[in-house]
């Protein structure tokens, strides 16, 4: 293991030398894949020091997700208190399904559980596990809904026309969460937003009186804590009204932004958060922590248990179940992934928690303002959000992402609203500055001026 761990380190040390020239991997087309790395299995050991060689050919030519050139998904950055913690995690090797098997480990999950539910303004009622991710998380709501409008479901099966509602602008995942749940994806309702991507709170009523005369039984609204384009928040003040007039589950997807919670001058745009059932985020978004770790929590913990428990004697042999996670959690063997966030949290405290996430929006600030100043520029997202969208000289966006990744040059995305295509760019890595930000329009320029021709001219000779 000393072995494996110096080889380990080694490569570690050669990868960060070599983000620092290569901030975007050499582009590999997916039909040269297999060509270009060798991926084979064989049938007999290898040895130790072609095998090191393997690993680290792969490694090299992995995706960058930590540098200066990655702005394309809803995560990035690598902060060294939480990588601290998952390679720890990683060492320890344990299950967070029992007190037996995690020990210790279970006060870390409770203890962010805790300061989250205290967060949000919850009192000691409120319980929470660590999903796989952002659509489990969704897929858990979703049952807990289901199982507090009709306890029986869960024995039964279900046998009601159920309906849910989400944003048009919402998580792919829901669709696909609503068929495993036995809802169905044809009784999801998809509800229409406003110009700045905000879910309208009055279709929102009106489509549930509506079903309600049709004979269907609404159980959920998902309403959305920073929408996967813009990065817009649903008004949760309001939606939580109508919830209350019809007696509907209100879960709030706060996936990619739900951590303005930890900030005071931005949790304002989750503000009624304490009114909702359900809350998710992704501590590997906007904390910056390695993936995956996303936290649910639930404002009354008789429902996680009513959805989630189970009786397992061979399993559940030591302590109250309050400190086996496996009563609380859609999985049985789950590995630790509370111990990345606790040793990042630990270290720089809830105040260094605000403070990166103050950063990432004054980031999007920066961009937001260089944008406004260059007539080159079109913007097509608002102030309060850490999406910054745009156009640059009417270039389609969906042609210069592809182009910047093809190039090795940049990784952004492009996105789509209400009929306009744009290049989506986000400052969700906390470890860039405001150079960092000034920096990515510049080689986005040059990139344009010396490539983006050339690249037309071969489309047009093609």
């Amino acid at each position: 293991m000393e072995k494996t761990l110096a080889d380990f380190q080694a490569l570690a040390l050669e990868l960060l030398a070599d983000e620092k020239k290569r901030p975007v991997v050499d582009f590999i087309p997916s039909e040269q894949l297999f060509e270009r790395i060798d991926l084979s299995l064989n049938e007999e050991p290898i040895d130790e020091d072609l095998h090191f060689q393997k690993i680290r050919e792969l490694m090299l030519a992995s995706t960058r997700t930590s540098t200066s050139g990655f702005f394309n998904q809803l995560y990035g950055g690598r902060n060294k208190s939480a990588v601290l913690g998952e390679l720890l995690s990683v060492m320890l090797n344990n299950s967070m399904y029992t007190y037996k098997a995690a020990g210790v480990q279970v006060g870390v999950e409770k203890s962010i559980i805790r300061k989250v539910c205290e967060l949000i303004g919850w009192d000691d009622n409120a319980e929470g596990t660590f999903p796989t991710g952002g659509s489990m998380s969704n897929l858990m709501s979703m049952i807990l809904a289901r199982d507090a409008y009709n306890k029986n479901v869960r024995f039964d099966g279900v046998s009601q026309k159920m309906t849910v509602y989400t944003s048009v602008e919402s998580h792919y995942s829901v669709p696909k969460n609503a068929a495993f749940a036995g809802v169905g994806r044809n009784n999801v309702r998809f509800i229409p937003v406003d110009k700045m991507g905000k879910m309208n709170v009055e279709e929102l009523n009106k489509t549930i009186e509506k079903d309600i005369q049709d004979g269907f039984h609404p159980v959920l609204v998902n309403a959305t804590a920073g929408t996967t384009v813009l990065g817009a928040f649903d008004d949760i003040e309001a939606i939580n009204k109508v919830c209350k007039k019809h007696s509907v589950w209100l879960h709030v997807d706060g996936a990619y932004s739900g951590a303005v919670i930890f900030s005071e001058k931005y949790k304002h745009l989750a503000k009624g958060l304490e009114s909702a059932d359900s809350f998710s985020f992704n501590a590997h978004k906007m904390i910056n922590t390695p993936l995956t770790c996303s936290i649910l929590v639930v404002k009354n913990k008789k429902y996680l248990y009513d959805s989630f428990s189970v009786e397992a004697d061979y399993l559940f042999q030591t302590e109250e179940d309050n400190f086996n996670p496996g009563q609380t959690s859609l999985q049985c063997g789950r590995r630790n992934d509370a111990l990345k966030f606790w040793t990042f949290w630990k270290r720089v405290g809830t105040k260094g928690l605000e403070d990166l996430v103050n950063h990432e929006f004054a980031l999007a600030d920066t961009a937001r303002e260089y944008i406004r100043n260059n007539p080159e520029y079109q913007l097509y997202s608002f102030d309060d959000s850490i999406s910054v969208c745009f156009n640059y000289k009417n270039i389609p966006a969906r042609e210069l992402a592809a182009l910047l990744y093809e190039e090795s040059q940049l990784m952004v995305s492009h996105g789509h609203f209400q009929g306009q295509d744009f290049i989506r760019f986000v400052t969700i890595n906390g470890q860039n500055d405001h150079q960092t930000i000034l920096d990515f329009f510049n080689r986005l320029e040059q990139f344009v001026d010396k490539h983006f021709v050339v690249s037309k001219q071969k489309t047009a000779q093609n």
